[in-house]
């Protein structure tokens, strides 16, 4: 059993993880205004990008899949996946002021390398801009 000073020390030698905070959109009215924006598909999801032009900076992102990505276990699977790659990929690569929405593919979120995954996410922003 280790002791909580063993605790403490293997927690400071430790790095910090990586993490950003974004706000997550909920409601219909930003997730209709999100889909009449631009957006990109990839392999294993699709994005849509909104420029908000409020002059807020802040990054809000939204996550759907369709019941044609499986029942509710694999939907939920799917956006965790998405929501994952979210937070290790959007800070760096999205835009401050925009609204992203990621959407999972049949078949592909849920089962796709996690890796190929996030380049597919890399890949769709970087189209579109």
């Amino acid at each position: 059993m280790t002791t909580p000073e063993e605790v403490l020390e293997t927690a400071a030698a430790s790095p910090a993880a990586i993490s950003a905070r974004f706000a997550v959109m909920k409601t219909r009215a930003n997730f209709v205004a999100a889909s009449k924006a631009r957006y990109e598909t990839a392999t294993s999801l699709t994005v849509q990008m909104r420029d908000r032009r409020d002059g807020d900076d802040s990054m809000r992102v939204g996550f759907t899949c369709s019941k044609k990505v499986g029942n509710a276990v694999a939907r939920n699977r799917a956006k965790r996946r998405l929501r994952e790659i979210a937070r290790l990929d959007l800070p760096h690569l999205a835009k401050p002021g925009h609204d992203y929405v990621l959407i999972g593919k049949k078949d592909l979120t849920a089962t796709r390398e996690f890796e190929a995954l996030r380049a597919d996410l890399a890949k769709a922003l970087g189209k579109l801009g």
